[in-house]
């Protein structure tokens, strides 16, 4: 799988709370499962960071 890094490199200024987000998305994916793992031959985390980067999936800071 090819990660949209042209996305990466412009949006995100906080590194620690991108990875944050793929964390917690890739312990969701692992617990729940999502239709994208089959494409995406079981990669957990490249499938999160992919979701994230793409805006499939939002994220916010917790309070």
């Amino acid at each position: 799988m090819i990660l949209p890094l042209d996305l990466l490199i412009g949006n995100y200024d906080n590194v620690y709370e991108f990875t944050c987000a793929a964390i917690r998305r890739a312990s969701q994916i692992t617990l729940a499962g999502d239709e994208e793992i089959v494409e995406n031959d079981g990669k957990v985390v490249s499938t999160a960071i992919k979701q994230i980067l793409t805006k499939k999936v939002e994220y916010r800071l917790g309070e």
